[in-house]
């Protein structure tokens, strides 16, 4: 669709079709395609009270976009906003930055920040903030560092808490986790207080480096600095022993649980995962079983990981029931995790699942997600009967 047809079909949708926006938000969460989210957005973005409540949906629909390489339309619906009379308010032109950002358009981020004498918008951290998270969200972590120091100087900003964690991000995402020992010294001597995220993060990459003495220092200086570790934090370190045997990830849940910290979904798909890769298929079953009785619900995460292991174990009519609960929960898993499924439904004769399968599958997704299906669905000839499907699968 062209860009003056999407706008045509943006303004019918915007004229005749008045919805709440909580539905709004519903349903961008689950439209894949650009132009409709386009519409839902735009019959809504009026109605908005506050940057906040719009950000999410906003986000959303320059996320649908920039899947579509659409960067003409998602800089017009940006810059529309420019004209809005909120835009003297810093959170709400700080939206915008954050959205270029997400859109990997950083150089657009950074002249609407540089505009902001002209539009009448006073700086401060937030934009400044704003501003770091979209160059790091554009993948450019290595100019972070830069744009901190020069930025700040420049307009008598003074970074905060937030400020440091998107630095140290940017650091640990150019795989320079011991750089941020510097800057933690610097918070420090400032007085700027580190948070538990910033300390996470450190402790992540640390981790993915191999650095685990480091990491368990970190750690250390967390509880010593009276910043409790939260689920997410114990999470990170569950991530780090879930490849060795499950004692370890076990014993870690049961410290989360003794410092009166509740295990999430997270935690459990790596004890699940942790068990599975050591061939005890029984107990994840139980975990997954047991998910929503520990108040947790299988994220889509779950969902790929056990199917995998199911298939791999030959286990597909149990892999069946699993996508099927996937179905319910809308939680589909992706191509690569299903074609194992549907290739041993076909090659066990289970040829009236692997049908039912494909088609919920031509159903939830949007046609452009549906060619290699197709090609699958074709090439075990599941329109065909099944003896010859049988005999294509066994093939494979």
């Amino acid at each position: 669709m062209s860009s003056l047809s999407s706008i045509r079909h943006v303004r019918r949708f915007s004229t005749s079709s008045a919805i709440s926006i909580s539905a709004a938000k519903a349903r961008l969460r689950s439209e894949h395609d650009p132009d409709k989210a386009l519409a839902i957005y735009s019959s809504v973005s009026d109605r908005y009270s506050s940057p906040v409540s719009s950000r999410y949906a906003q986000d959303l629909t320059v996320k649908r976009l920039a899947k579509s390489r659409r960067f003409s339309d998602i800089e017009k619906l940006i810059e529309s906003h420019k004209k809005d009379p909120k835009i003297t308010q810093e959170p709400f032109l700080s939206t915008l930055i954050r959205s270029y950002g997400r859109a990997g358009m950083f150089d657009h981020a950074l002249q609407t920040f540089n505009q902001m004498n002209a539009l009448g918008t006073p700086r401060s951290a937030i934009s400044f903030n704003a501003l770091l998270s979209a160059c790091n969200q554009s993948k450019k972590f290595d100019q972070v560092p830069k744009l901190f120091s020069e930025i700040s100087q420049k307009y008598g900003i003074s970074p905060d808490k937030i400020s440091y964690g998107i630095l140290i991000k940017s650091l640990c995402e150019s795989d320079l986790p011991e750089s941020t020992f510097k800057i933690l010294k610097e918070m420090k001597e400032k007085d700027v207080e580190v948070t538990a995220v910033t300390y996470t993060t450190i402790l992540d990459a640390l981790y993915k480096k191999g650095k685990t003495e480091e990491a368990e220092q970190i750690w250390d200086e967390m509880v010593a600095k009276g910043c409790s570790p939260d689920t997410t934090a114990y999470n990170v370190r569950i991530m780090h022993v879930h490849h060795g045997k499950p004692e370890a990830v076990l014993a870690l849940i049961g410290e989360m649980s003794s410092a009166g910290l509740k295990p999430d979904t997270i935690s459990y798909n790596y004890l699940l995962t942790c068990y599975c890769k050591n061939d005890m298929l029984e107990d994840a079953k139980k975990v997954y079983e047991g998910l929503e009785g520990n108040g947790c619900l299988p994220n889509a995460a779950t969902f790929r990981t056990y199917i995998y292991y199911l298939c791999r174990n030959g286990d597909f009519g149990r892999g069946f029931e699993v996508y099927e609960d996937s179905v319910r929960r809308d939680k589909i898993p992706d191509f690569g995790t299903m074609k194992p499924l549907v290739e041993g439904l076909v090659k066990n004769s289970k040829l009236k699942e692997a049908k039912r399968l494909i088609k919920t599958v031509k159903k939830k997704f949007p046609p452009n997600f549906l060619n290699a299906w197709k090609k699958l669905e074709m090439g075990l000839d599941l329109g065909g009967n099944e003896e010859s499907a049988t005999e294509k699968a066994s093939s494979t």
